[in-house]
Parts: structure tokens; C-alpha cells; sequence
């Protein structure tokens, strides 16, 4: 078992980002809301407490006693979090006489193992509300900014501290040296959390709890779903069988070089090409996640069939993420909801079958390093993410062959390019758009009432925020005239300069 940071979540937006900014360290971290949490065990070796978008004086959120940790393992409160530990032992966290969010600068530092290789006027990132006005005689404050004069405080006689900044956003220039500090000098972690290890121990994990028994995976081509399936593979060998389904609605020529490239990789996979049924089936639908349940639908039918075919099944595996499992319980309860492609949900029901999930506490940059390590093919790991229900939320409005014939050669156009002029890596995804209007044109000498695509490429970390790639202006121009030459029923295209938020990557 691995010794880990316990990160409560209080809401923050940037809670993420601590548990990201600690595997970063070599650290394994886990995040629990403040409703759900764990019990302590021998494992945990430090917590940290989040930022939240709330006061500790509105009584929003559960009156967590911190007295108990307190003493027993190393604390560290981040904005919020140290408005907490002050509230609960008697200081004073007032309203902010002008809110304090942005960019500050470190005035005064005291000599503290938390401050180790920081200088005075470093950058942090301010964002609250509240400000800690007092706090009690045996809190010592250790650093201070112009305008905070408690930017970060530690208690006297325990390895528990507080900082009103946030270290885990890059605005912090010496943010990750502080978490350093924390879990490294105060907390004494190892610092092992390294793919290798991940891979040793899973595996292990794996052959103990399945055994001899045999199980079944989905792969759709995705990063995910394919390092799963190499993962089980190297624990339970020929006991693993994947089932790859093509609905008709992949890029160009994907379902023929995926099933090529994982047979390569010595899967034993299951080819199927369903794509009449699933097209069929989503004749006349146009609403966004109707499609998205049609499709789960026709997806639960086939692969049931395909596993009617198997003997003595006993588990299904699928690719879950951490962020995944993160957003299925928030701070304010249960996501409201969670979109219809990110499980097949019905199939354990249907099925009888006991769910693995190896991947289930990874972030997807850590996917993809255990999977180099696997030596998994490019191929399919530096493939850019791509939505479970594929071309059918990238068609707006209702969906026929001619329409997908269409987005795919768009699409295949696009992303050919950023191959060829070395810029696909440099994106996190792309991928072309079927809008539901037409556009008026002409080509040669005739007046043309033609559709149009939308161009979109953003870069993220994660997903969870993007920004529009600025793609050169050449280079679109390149992709636009390809597309409306050799593209039949295309005679516009536009580029999407939106990010997320307020928009999101895919357009349904």
C-alpha cells in the first residue's frame, strides 16, 4: 500500500491542482470532499486542506473537527484551509476590505523548513475574500505580504501549518518548492510515486484480485482503454479478451489501423463492425444526449452479444480516470450529471459482471507515462482524446451516412496537416465540426448553397480547462482550401476561437 496525502476539498477550483502538483513530486495523493471523508490509517502521512469558493463564517459547509488530526500527522491549510484551522482555535477571519485576488509579493519570511529556498519577493497568488484578522498566541506568523500580514502562519509544537496563497497555480513562482517542503522536509514522504512503481505494484494488485478469471474490456482506441487493456494484459495474460466495436461514427480509416495496432501489441481483441446498427438507430435524432443514450443503447446490445460468445466472464474492466471518480461525488454531493459516454452504465446489471477499473486513480498525464513505460505504440498513446460517442456530438442536428462521409474526410484532411507541418503534439485535441447550416458560395462560375466546418484545436493539461490553439494563420488557410477542394458539399470553413470555460472542447 502506498503512503499518501490526504488533499479535503472544500470546493476550490483549484483542488486538482494540488493533487496534481504533488505526483508531480513523486507523491501519491488522494482527494476527498469534506462530506465524504475517509477514515485515517497508517497509509495517510499528511494533509492538506483545500481553498473553497465559501466563508468559514457562513456555516455552508460540515464543521470538520481538524483538532483531531492535529499533532498526529503534518497539516497544511491553503486559503481556505487556513481560515479554518484559525476559526476553529479561536483567531478571527473577517470580510476582506478589498476582496484580495491576483498576484502578491512575499515581504517578510521567517526561517522555517516551510520557507526553505524562498526568498523574500516571491510571487504567490492571492484569492479570497475573507482576510485572517487575529490569530491565537501559539500560532506563529511566518510570512507576510504587503497588504497580508498573515500570509502564512504555523502552530507551535506540531507540524501544522497554513498559507492564505495558493502554491499549487503557476502564478506562484515558488509554490511547488513550498509543497516540496511540506511533503518532503516536514512530512518525510519517499517520493516514490513513480510510473514503475505504479506499473509493479498494479499488476500485483491485479493478479491477487482476479486470479484465474477471466475478463472482458471495451477498447474504443483511446489512451485510455488501451493502456488498461496492456496493464491486465501483463497480469492475467490470455485471461483478458477485448472487444473493440466500430458504430460507424470513428475517424477515417481508425477502426482498421486501431485493430491492426492492438494486435500488433499481442491483445487478444475482438473486432465487430456494427456500424449499420448504430447508424441506423440514430436516423432522426438530433437532440445532444439522446444521441449520446442511443448510443449506449446499441453499444450495451452489442457487446452483450459479443460476450454471450465468452466463457466463464467474471469481471469487466473499463478505462475510468481519477478525474472520473472525482467529479462523480463533488463537495455539494453527487454531479448533477455525468454525460452518458463517460461509463456504460447497464452493462454490469445486464451482465452479471464485477467491475475493474486499474487506471481509476490516475490523472490522464500520468495514463499516458505508464504507458510509455509499457512500451505501448505512439500510434495509440499520443492519439488525442477522443468523446465515447465519436463523430455523432460533432455532427450537429440529426445524423445520416452522407453527413459522416463528409465530417470524416473534413476531419481526416485537418488532422493529416497538423501531422505533416509537426503540429498535432502541440495540441491537446482537434477535430472537425458538421454545423447544421448552409453557407452560400461559389465555385467557378456557379452560385453554390453548400454546408459548412468548423475547425477546433485547443491545448489543456487535463481537459478540464482549454484555451483555442492559435494555429497559424497559413496554415489554417492550407487546411480550409484542401477541405472545400476535395470535400464535396463543403464551401465554408471557420475556426473556433472559444475556450473552456465559458465553452467546452465538444460542441454537444
Amino acid at each position: 500500500m502506498e503512503e499518501k496525502v490526504l488533499i479535503i476539498d472544500f470546493g476550490s477550483q483549484y483542488t486538482q491542482l494540488i493533487a496534481r502538483r504533488l505526483r508531480e513530486l513523486n507523491v501519491y495523493s488522494e482527494i476527498y470532499p469534506c462530506t465524504h471523508l475517509p477514515e485515517i490509517n497508517e497509509h495517510t502521512k499528511a494533509i492538506i486542506l483545500s481553498g473553497s469558493p465559501f466563508s468559514v463564517n457562513d456555516g455552508i459547509l460540515p464543521a470538520i473537527d481538524l483538532n483531531k488530526y492535529r499533532g498526529k500527522l503534518p497539516i497544511l491549510g491553503v486559503c481556505y484551509g487556513a481560515q479554518l484551522l484559525a476559526n476553529q482555535n479561536g483567531g478571527f477571519v473577517v470580510p476582506s476590505k478589498i476582496r484580495e485576488y491576483g498576484r502578491a509579493v512575499l515581504q517578510h519570511i521567517k526561517k522555517d523548513p516551510l520557507f526553505d529556498d524562498i526568498e523574500i519577493g516571491s510571487q504567490v497568488w492571492m484569492s479570497h475574500g475573507d482576510t485572517i484578522q487575529e490569530i491565537p498566541s501559539d500560532f506563529k506568523i511566518i510570512a507576510s505580504t504587503e497588504s497580508v500580514k498573515i500570509a502564512a502562519f504555523k502552530i507551535e509544537g506540531e507540524p501544522t501549518y497554513a498559507i492564505q496563497f495558493h502554491p499549487e497555480v503557476t502564478h506562484s513562482t515558488d509554490g511547488k518548492t513550498l509543497l516540496f517542503n511540506f511533503i518532503s522536509k516536514i512530512a518525510g514522504l519517499k517520493q516514490n510515486w513513480t510510473p514503475a512503481h505504479f506499473i509493479e505494484s498494479t499488476t500485483h494488485d491485479l493478479k491477487q484480485k482476479l486470479g484465474n478469471d477471466n475478463v472482458i474490456l471495451g477498447l474504443s482506441g483511446g489512451v485510455d482503454s488501451s493502456v488498461a487493456a496492456v496493464l491486465l494484459k501483463a497480469a492475467i495474460g490470455s485471461n483478458l479478451t477485448g472487444i473493440f466495436i466500430d458504430n460507424g461514427l470513428l475517424r477515417k480509416d481508425e477502426y482498421e489501423q486501431v485493430l491492426h495496432a492492438y494486435k500488433n501489441m499481442g491483445l487478444n481483441v475482438i473486432g465487430v463492425n456494427a456500424r449499420n446498427k448504430f447508424v441506423d438507430a440514430l436516423k432522426g435524432i438530433s437532440d445532444p444526449e439522446l444521441k449520446r443514450k442511443t448510443i449506449g443503447r446499441v453499444f450495451i446490445e452489442v457487446f452483450d452479444e459479443e460476450a454471450k460468445k465468452l466463457n466463464n466472464v467474471k469481471w469487466l474492466a473499463q478505462g475510468t480516470i481519477y478525474p472520473d471518480v472525482i467529479e462523480s461525488v463533488s463537495v455539494k454531493g453527487p454531479s448533477a450529471t455525468i454525460k452518458s459516454h463517460h461509463n456504460v452504465g447497464g452493462l454490469p446489471d445486464k451482465m452479471n459482471l464485477k467491475i475493474v477499473e486499474p487506471l481509476r486513480m490516475l490523472f490522464k498525464d500520468e495514463v499516458r507515462q505508464v504507458g510509455t513505460a509499457l512500451g505501448i505504440e505512439p500510434i495509440i498513446l499520443n492519439r488525442h482524446p477522443f468523446p465515447g460517442p465519436g463523430l455523432a456530438i460533432r455532427i450537429l442536428g440529426d445524423i445520416n451516412e452522407e453527413k459522416i462521409r463528409i465530417l470524416q474526410e473534413a476531419d481526416h484532411i485537418f488532422i493529416s496537416e497538423l501531422k505533416n507541418k509537426n503540429l498535432y503534439n502541440s495540441v491537446w485535441q482537434a477535430g472537425a465540426i458538421f454545423l447544421p447550416i448552409s453557407s452560400v458560395g461559389v465555385m467557378g462560375d456557379e452560385r453554390t448553397y453548400e454546408n459548412v466546418i468548423c475547425l477546433r484545436a485547443v491545448t489543456s493539461v487535463d481537459g478540464m480547462t482549454a484555451d483555442f490553439c492559435h494555429l497559424p494563420h497559413d496554415f489554417l488557410g492550407l487546411v480550409s482550401n484542401r477541405i472545400i477542394n476535395e470535400v464535396k458539399g463543403i464551401n465554408r470553413v471557420v475556426y473556433d476561437i472559444s475556450s473552456k470555460p465559458p465553452a467546452t472542447i465538444e460542441w454537444e
